[in-house]
């Protein structure tokens, strides 16, 4: 099983190529232009950039990431991750799935006493050479043929968290937390996150509620349904970004829920009666 909740992804005239040496250890490799996913991971991600680059949105902030950076995606945080290949090279990443099973058992062994952080968002690292160096030394594996030996992997992994508590006084809060999503207040949940096309269940799940109750209690609060409201919201949200910021739809179609610019295009002139390219 992917170490992620993939809600969709659109990839262009390109070669994905992931080569695992564990569930948890990945080398990934996307060779041309554009690749856009949108996810809510199941596990925390730490993510080494070899080359390229990433825009990655979420409800607080949006990052851009290149060559060298090392970054943590929380578990249970809707993302829009745009990656690009950069100056000729690949979009090319080590990733390291810290994953709730492995997390409990480290912090088995730990005596600490956290409060959790309830929804954190990305955590960077920069180019840390601790970090760095630890990552740095899973690329030879992935040039052996071969099984890569699971103590090695878990060795490699447990190095990987000691430097994450070494150099971030806040991450046990992060990953010591491995509680589900509790029920949230909807309006304020909806707010922040419309701009994720995730499937409804995995709102209802983000919101603490089965679908049935994410649907009812979305009735009672907007008075319509999820999609209506949801494509409303993103359409307006594009309006403002074209008029008041003057930015392309190129640009923003994929930031704000749209699998595609003819989609969007579509969408944004049957709701506005004219095209995006006329508010430009």
């Amino acid at each position: 099983m992917n170490p992620f909740y993939e809600l969709n992804f659109t990839l262009y005239d390109m070669e994905h190529i992931s080569k695992y040496l564990t569930p948890e250890i990945k080398l990934s490799c996307y060779d041309d232009k554009f690749f856009k996913s949108e996810v809510v991971f199941d596990q925390h991600m730490l993510i080494w950039f070899i080359s390229g680059e990433t825009k990655i949105v979420q409800s607080e902030t949006t990052c851009t990431f290149k060559t060298g950076d090392i970054f943590l995606i929380p578990r249970n945080k809707p993302s829009t991750i745009i990656n690009y290949p950069k100056d000729g090279l690949p979009h090319k990443t080590v990733v390291m799935s810290l994953t709730s099973k492995i997390l409990h058992e480290f912090y088995s062994k730990v005596n600490i006493n956290v409060k959790a952080i309830s929804i954190p968002g990305i955590r960077s690292y920069s180019d840390h050479p601790l970090l760095r160096s630890c990552l740095a030394s899973l690329i030879p594996y992935f040039e052996i043929e071969g099984v890569f030996p699971d103590h090695i992997a878990m060795l490699k992994i447990t190095e990987a968290i000691s430097i994450l508590r070494t150099i971030d006084p806040g991450i046990d809060g992060v990953l010591a937390n491995f509680e589900d999503p509790h029920k949230v207040e909807l309006v304020s949940f909806m707010e922040k996150n419309y701009m994720f096309n995730m499937p409804l269940e995995k709102f209802g799940y983000l919101t603490g509620r089965s679908l049935t109750s994410f649907k009812r209690d979305f009735k009672k609060a907007f008075d319509t349904t999820p999609q209506k409201w949801l494509t409303q919201k993103r359409l307006e949200l594009a309006h403002y970004e074209l008029a008041e910021k003057k930015r392309k739809p190129a640009e923003i179609c994929y930031e704000i829920g749209f699998e595609n610019l003819s989609h969007f295009s579509y969408a944004f002139k049957k709701h506005f009666g004219y095209a995006p390219t006329s508010v430009m």
